[in-house]
């Protein structure tokens, strides 16, 4: 055994000592945004120790909540392609790389995939500077870098589904055969989220690995709760699995089939339903910061339900007896459209009820058509985009069901998830979106209301990760354990 693989030994035998002994878990978010895996596997008993973000909001927002006594320090902007291993432990304070961090977690960017292959992704086993030679679409082999830096004991990857089936590869059987080539035991599976307790259809990849020495095979949760998504999910699937069905390979993990019997996916209504009304029409435009100065009284008349109880109450991220964050845009041409449109109505639909009110009005006022009176009037009343081209742009919330995925887009608009009460008859508020996506009413954002939405869209649920987070410390126990009879 040569030198370096001695030492490797020596830092991870030590790291299991540590774990075996009760030591916390210590992670790293790398890609981190505002810390959606972060709260999950803090939820899940790990201890949040670093992470790695580039967006300033973004990361600030993750040391406010993770950080509190250390903020400035944590909210540095960090570019991953910049920032070495050794530097990040410098300037945190954690010591020496090989000694500081025992689960690495992290959502790369998906982006160029299809630059990304077999042959190039295990350069970085034998080749560190490999990464330098593409940035742009190699955030993966980053993250890889990483990981040969600090060692981990365990790592979870999150992505969206074309990670599988992008540009004729399967890039997450790619990495599956990369981190088998450096030490580790990995699979990945397409999960989700609304059959583990998050009010949200939201598919998604997630990749767990261990340490080969551990003897362990990654294995995924159970689903919780059940629901029979819509049918556009199973051709979704079929596209995203094609590969995987081609191509094979090891890696890959079928998630099991939710039980008819397991209680109903968390709906709409049950996530947001007890926040206090906000009427659209009350609504006034300008920049909403979320420092507090936003802060209203649980007035919501509807009853609480547990999943509700448990935003309010989360360990760590109480929300108090006041709602902050409860903001929405103003949107005043919308809000008669709102109103009317039925719950899961697209926007062919509401961009039809538009045209006809506006018509109607047209003639109660006597307006002929093409006339500066009734151009002023329809683009008062109906919106510019054309239906045939954007029939996703709007959707409405149906209060029984779970939400459809949120996007980073909120960012720049909500009109994907328009409030299903038609007497308030507007989108989302921030308070709303976070819920949506399970973070509980004390978790806070950094900035203004547009940033806020970009980095609750930009999220993996907290719910969803801290059911894979506590299936990980379950796997890594029966591991270490199992070494201690050896």
């Amino acid at each position: 055994m040569g030198d370096g693989k001695l030492k490797s030994s020596e830092d991870l035998n030590k790291k299991l000592a540590r774990l075996a002994t009760g030591g916390q878990p210590r992670v790293l978010d790398l890609f981190a945004g505002c810390g959606g895996i972060s709260l999950g596997f803090h939820s899940a008993g790990f201890q949040i120790t670093a992470a790695i973000e580039i967006d300033p909001k973004a990361v600030r927002s993750h040391a406010r909540n993770f950080h509190p006594d250390d903020v400035e320090r944590h909210a540095v902007p960090r570019d991953i392609t910049r920032t070495e291993p050794t530097l990040l432990c410098k300037e945190l304070g954690l010591g020496n790389v090989r000694d500081a961090i025992d689960v690495i977690v992290g959502g790369p960017p998906c982006q160029a995939y299809a630059r990304v292959g077999r042959a190039k992704l295990r350069d970085i086993a034998e080749h560190p500077e490999a990464f330098k030679v593409d940035p742009r679409g190699n955030l993966y082999l980053r993250y890889l870098e990483y990981v040969q830096a600090f060692l981990p004991v365990a790592l979870l990857m999150e992505n969206v589904p074309d990670v599988m089936s992008y540009g004729g590869h399967n890039v997450a059987q790619e990495i599956v055969e990369t981190l088998e080539s450096i030490g580790y035991v990995a699979r990945y599976s397409l999960i989700n989220s609304a059959f583990h307790g998050v009010p949200q259809m939201r598919d998604r990849v997630f990749l767990i690995a261990f340490r080969r020495e551990l003897g362990v095979v990654p294995e995924f949760p159970k689903p919780s709760r059940y629901i029979a998504l819509p049918p556009g999910y199973a051709g979704q699937r079929r596209v995203a699995l094609r590969l995987v069905d081609i191509l094979g390979g090891s890696g890959y993990v079928a998630p099991l089939a939710a039980d008819p019997e397991l209680p109903a996916a968390v709906s709409a209504e049950e996530a947001i339903g007890d926040l206090p009304p906000i009427h659209g029409s009350d609504v006034r435009r300008g920049a909403r910061r979320l420092d507090g100065s936003h802060r209203m009284a649980h007035s919501g008349t509807n009853a609480v339900s547990d999943y509700a109880a448990r935003m309010r109450d989360w360990p760590g991220f109480e929300g108090g007896p006041d709602l902050d964050d409860h903001v929405i845009r103003a949107l005043p041409r919308d809000g008669a459209i709102f109103s009317a449109m039925p719950e899961g109505a697209e926007y062919p639909a509401a961009y039809a009820m538009a045209t006809r009110m506006f018509e109607a009005k047209a003639r109660r006022q006597r307006l002929s058509k093409g006339t500066k009176a009734w151009e002023e009037l329809k683009a008062a009343m109906v919106p510019p985009y054309d239906p045939s081209k954007f029939p996703n742009r709007w959707w409405k919330l149906r209060r029984d069901q779970p939400v459809r995925t949120l996007m980073a887009h909120l960012g720049k608009d909500t009109y994907s998830h328009i409030h299903y009460d038609p007497t308030q008859a507007r989108t989302i508020s921030v308070r709303e979106a976070a819920r949506l996506q399970s973070f509980p009413d004390g978790f806070r954002f950094e900035g203004t209301m547009n940033p806020a939405f970009r980095q609750i869209g930009n999220s993996v649920p907290p719910i969803m990760v801290a059911r894979l987070a506590r299936c990980m410390a379950e796997t890594l126990a029966a591991g270490i354990a199992q070494r201690g009879k050896v």
